[in-house]
């Protein structure tokens, strides 16, 4: 989520914060109408080609890694020789391979850990995620303070060929995800990127002077917002001809109700559901947008911060035991690299992705 977060940080940072909130709004209302046309035709093309490539996913996914790590920049500073581009990329990788190796420790001794329930099956994913994603960036934001200026509520706007391209990047890059294990939604936010990017400058000669500079921050908010909702959508969709859950969501849905009862009048009333819930949210999103900063603007973020940290390693304690919290620290540790090595925290998602890029291969 870091990389939905710093555009809109662009954003807040100029005083436009509930412009930011009403973008991702209408990213995510976009992306269900664009993600329910594209349902039929680009959904069962997917169900027709991956039995071609159900064996082939490993590469695939091996392919998306190695695209995640490549993409990398970084800061470039002046005189430091010609191989100083090639250091982020380095530490990209590093992240990458050191996050997977502690999943691969990690899921290899998953009945080490223990809850403090009888019922409960412990999840080693909740120390690894929590620390990885949850306690490092506390931690970075213990170290920083917080001051949000003052905010002025505006409408949208983003010229509508940038909001219909910014949908369409997220929606696509979101559906397609939808059908790959451990892909998460970051990384289909990293593929959309990619392609806005290709976009820009592909018109970088077209751009008018009088453009302003936030319209890509704008675009690319629009987009992430995009991702996240495509990939819910076609969750249900790939659960449904396939049989397999690529999203919590569809876990907790799979967790309820048989596999025979999940037929086509089931889809449609989710997908219903799915059409309503939007329409609530978009509403009450933007109208919770227009005020939620002057609230914002009185939290203590030092205090905030600390007890969430500490909520987060009772709960790995109480759910995972003493294996978790080892696991959890481990993980904190190296959770907190990216930000000190100027890299992307998604590459951080090798500790899934390469533990399921070594079981397909």
């Amino acid at each position: 989520m870091a990389l939905a977060v710093l555009p809109g940080h662009q954003l807040l940072l100029d005083g436009r914060g509930p412009e930011a909130i009403r973008l991702s709004a209408l990213g995510s209302a976009g992306s269900v109408i664009t993600s329910i046309i594209l349902l039929l035709p680009f959904g069962f093309l997917l169900y027709t080609i991956y039995p071609l490539i159900q064996d082939y996913i490993g590469w695939m996914l091996l392919f998306i890694a190695f695209l995640m790590i490549v993409t990398e920049k970084g800061e470039y500073v002046p005189g430091q020789g010609s191989l100083t581009r090639y250091r982020y990329k380095f530490y990209a990788l590093l992240v990458f391979v050191m996050s997977g190796l502690l999943g691969i420790f990690a899921f290899g001794k998953e009945n080490m850990a223990n809850s403090l329930f009888e019922s409960g099956s412990p999840s080693i994913l909740l120390p690894l995620l929590s620390g990885l994603f949850g306690a490092s960036q506390l931690i970075i934001s213990l170290t920083t303070s917080s001051v949000i200026p003052a905010q002025r509520t505006s409408l949208i706007s983003l010229p509508a060929n940038r909001i219909i391209k910014g949908i369409a990047s997220g929606s696509i890059a979101g559906s397609f995800v939808a059908w790959l294990p451990g892909v998460s939604s970051s990384v289909a936010t990293l593929l959309a990127e990619q392609f806005s990017r290709i976009r820009g400058k592909q018109k970088s000669d077209k751009t008018s002077i009088s453009e302003d500079p936030l319209d890509e921050a704008r675009e690319f908010i629009i987009s992430v917002s995009g991702v996240n909702t495509a990939n819910a959508v076609f969750g249900l969709f790939v659960f449904f001809f396939i049989g397999r859950a690529r999203n919590g969501a569809i876990v907790a849905i799979s967790s309820l109700l048989d596999q025979s009862a999940i037929d086509i009048p089931f889809i449609l009333i989710l997908l219903c559901v799915v059409i309503l819930a939007s329409i609530f949210s978009y509403y009450s999103t933007i109208k919770i947008g227009n005020i939620i900063h002057l609230l914002m603007a009185k939290i203590n973020y030092r205090k905030l911060s600390i007890a969430v940290l500490a909520g987060l390693v009772v709960m790995v304690t109480i759910f995972t035991g003493m294996f978790g919290i080892v696991i959890f620290f481990m993980a904190t540790s190296i959770g907190l690299l990216p930000s000190f090595m100027n890299v992307r925290k998604s590459n951080a998602m090798g500790v899934i992705l390469l533990p399921i890029i070594l079981y397909f291969l």
